[in-house]
């Protein structure tokens, strides 16, 4: 059986790179918020944050991705400071007592960005794709970071309220959502090496638009770079019919992982990541053995 072969590449980040593709890195979510879907307030006390961190790399993640703003549906937008109230001593608790840490900050605020970087932040992960911070796009354009770019369709008030996308719509829309986001890059002079592309499952799609986009992945490699792939216990997972807490969707991301990474997925982005690891250990597996046309 053929599976979607992956393009190797070298992400450059802040003080070192990355090598992707020959197996599949893991990037562990660590959420300090209290409204988080799936771990909201389990993390928000700082040493109970430091506490699962350590934990994560001691499982097998490659990268921590912090997190101070909930994107839930419906989330209320919250100021920089608040977020780098939350962030900033988890992050330097973990590189203290890790300094070898390879740790990205998940914000769409440029404040918080050049702080986490100065504290030793290795990679921003912008949720937004640089829209929602007129000012992060120069930031990063100005400073030698890892960057995640992800694609979503509006706000997270918003999302309740879209028009569905028709059948055959929704991974056309995201590749011309990235390419733009790609054109912001290249206007910003965010070189090539340190761009990471994240299609943004639940970010603007609904039920089985996420399934349509994740059955049609292999499409994104066209854009030329590197994919993390997050679709650890969103809703879109859960069986149909039943309302199943996020933290119960385990077997189900864990099928979702192995089919992202046999349809090209360089990075997973996961809350459990012994289960992942085990899941992208068979997969990397089957990619390595199997034939290629």
């Amino acid at each position: 059986m053929a599976f979607t072969a992956r393009k190797h590449f070298t992400w450059k980040l802040r003080t070192r790179s990355l090598s992707l593709g020959q197996r599949t890195l893991l990037m562990g979510i660590l959420n300090v918020t209290p409204d988080s879907f799936s771990d909201g307030d389990q993390f928000l006390q700082p040493s109970k944050a430091v506490v699962r961190a350590l934990a994560m790399l001691d499982e097998g993640a490659d990268i921590l991705d912090i997190g101070g703003e909930s994107t839930r549906p419906d989330a209320q937008p919250m100021t920089a400071q608040v977020e780098q109230e939350r962030v900033l001593p988890v992050l330097a608790a973990v590189l203290s007592a890790r300094p070898s840490a390879i740790v990205s900050v998940d914000t769409y605020h440029a404040e918080t960005a050049r702080a986490a970087m100065a504290l030793g932040a290795e990679i921003i992960n912008d949720v937004s794709g640089l829209l929602w911070d007129s000012a992060m796009a120069a930031m990063l354009g100005r400073s030698a970071v890892g960057v995640v770019l992800m694609h979503t369709r509006g706000r997270p008030r918003e999302w309740t309220h879209l028009p569905p996308l028709a059948a055959g719509e929704v991974t056309p829309l995201v590749l011309d959502g990235l390419r733009a986001t790609l054109a912001r890059a290249q206007a910003a002079a965010l070189p090539q090496d340190t761009i990471v592309l994240d299609p943004g499952f639940g970010f603007g799609k609904q039920g089985a638009e996420n399934m349509e986009l994740h059955a049609s992945l292999e499409q994104l490699a066209t854009l030329g770079y590197p994919l993390l792939i997050g679709t650890s216990r969103k809703r879109f997972l859960t069986l149909r019919g039943l309302n199943a807490a996020p933290e119960s969707r385990l077997a189900a991301s864990t099928a979702s992982n192995t089919a992202a990474i046999l349809a090209g997925a360089h990075i997973l982005r996961v809350h459990d990541v012994v289960a992942a690891a085990a899941a992208a250990h068979v997969a990397d597996s089957l990619l390595a053995h199997s034939v290629k046309p």
